[in-house]
């Protein structure tokens, strides 16, 4: 099982659309037993709310499903996950800052049209809302591909020999 999270601020814009895209796409190639995801905040401002409704509106317009509680990412989180995906350059930097040397990955490093950060929508509009969904589709086919890579390379349990 490869476990990956995504990060954002407070985990209610960024990183929830990042969740609810990479859990399609993985359900849909058929790996939801063997991929999981999540998503976290750097911040508690927002623990235990849902994502921002103009969030919700975009994810369900293209036909997304997002069961989510806002959660902050804390130390432990590095043991639970296997690949920690932040939203822009500041959450990496509050990652890594979190367990210095740590191996945080940007969403964008996997956007075919370029990497970047992931802008936050939150003082946004609609149309802001809808930039950050078409960034984080076109990065998390990418991401999904090197997450299939990482599959492919996992050591695999040794057959018994039942005939020694």
């Amino acid at each position: 099982m490869i476990r990956v999270v995504f990060v954002c601020t407070g985990n209610i814009c960024r990183s929830p659309s990042a969740e609810a895209v990479l859990t399609r796409l993985v359900a849909d190639a058929g790996l939801s037993d063997q991929i999981a995801v999540a998503s976290a905040g750097t911040g508690r401002w927002h623990v235990g709310d849902d994502a921002d409704p103009r969030t919700l509106r975009a994810l369900r317009h293209r036909g997304y499903e997002l069961r989510h509680s806002a959660r902050q990412f804390t130390q432990s989180w590095y043991d639970e996950h296997d690949l920690v995906v932040a939203l822009d350059r500041s959450h990496r930097e509050d990652l890594q800052a979190m367990r210095p040397g740590a191996e945080v990955h940007l969403l964008r490093e996997w956007d075919p049209q370029g990497p970047g950060d992931v802008p936050d929508p939150y003082y946004g509009d609609a149309a802001d809302f809808e930039e950050v969904l078409d960034q984080v589709e076109r990065s998390c086919q990418g991401l999904l591909e090197e997450v299939r890579g990482r599959l492919d390379h996992a050591p695999r349990a040794s057959p018994t020999c039942w005939d020694a």
